[in-house]
C-alpha cells in the first residue's frame, strides 16, 4: 500500500516548505492580472504565502510579490492577502 504524497510549497516570505492546502496562493496570469487564487487551480505564475502573521507583515513591508512577479503589485493585492489570512484567524 503506497502512501499518498502531500504536496509541499515554499512560502515566498519565510522560505519554509509547508503543506499546499495550508497556504494562500497569489497568481499572475498570462494577461498580467494579479489576484488571490482561492481555488489554487488558476493558470499562471503562482506564489504561496503561509498564514503566519510575521510572514504576511514581511510580505507587505518588503513588497515581496513585486520581486516574485517582476512587476509592481497594487496595495489592494497585499491587503487582500492580509484580510484573507487574518480573517481566518478571527472567524
Amino acid at each position: 500500500m503506497t502512501e499518498k504524497k502531500i504536496p509541499l510549497r515554499m512560502c515566498v516570505s519565510c522560505r519554509e516548505l509547508k503543506e499546499k492546502r495550508d497556504m494562500l496562493r497569489v497568481v499572475k496570469n498570462a494577461d498580467g492580472k494579479i489576484f488571490v487564487d482561492f481555488s489554487s487551480k488558476a493558470s499562471g505564475r503562482g506564489a504561496y504565502v503561509c498564514d503566519n502573521y510575521d510572514c504576511i507583515k514581511k510580505l507587505k513591508k518588503q513588497r515581496i510579490l513585486n520581486k516574485v512577479f517582476s512587476c509592481a503589485v497594487d496595495d489592494e493585492i497585499y491587503s487582500a492577502v492580509e484580510e484573507e489570512c487574518f480573517g481566518k484567524r478571527q472567524g
